[in-house]
């Protein structure tokens, strides 16, 4: 039925979980995974009064973000790997984690996206939770969600 799923992480606990679910599901369907990390866009720093200096170079944090998304990349690789299911690895940069999600399914030729029910706020939870919900309404491919 499924042919290519995308899998978004962002390294938590919660996204890991979520990953071995899938390669799972995966498996049993004898699909492939497609594992998406969407990589943070160089935060824009206003001056004036107060304001805090982030002395990171936009290539610095360039550098930092393509590591963060390999790492945690490669954990979703290595547990499909180990399950014998074919994994594809992509990355995109975007400030808007579910429109990412969305443009990663379409570009891969994805035809299921499978997502956490619950993530948590802030950094370590961008791609799952009130995402998982942006997901849902705006996919046009369908959206399996875990609990």
């Amino acid at each position: 039925m499924f042919k290519n799923i995308l899998v978004p992480t962002d390294g938590s606990a919660l996204s890991q979980e979520n990953a071995r679910r899938a390669v799972t599901f995966a498996k049993e369907t004898g699909a492939r995974i497609t594992a998406f990390f969407a990589k943070p866009g160089y935060p824009v720093t206003y001056y004036g009064e107060g304001a805090l200096i982030d002395p990171t170079s936009p290539e610095k944090f360039s550098e930092l973000a393509e590591q963060q998304a390999r790492e945690n990349l490669a954990f979703v690789e290595q547990i499909a790997g180990e399950a014998g299911v074919d994994c594809q690895t992509l990355s995109l940069t975007s400030d808007v984690p579910y429109e990412a999600i969305i443009e990663a399914a379409t570009r891969s030729g994805c035809d299921l996206i499978f997502m956490a029910s619950h993530g948590r706020r802030g950094f370590s939870g961008l791609l799952l939770g009130s995402e998982t919900n942006k997901v849902l309404t705006h996919s046009k491919i369908p959206v399996l969600v875990y609990r």
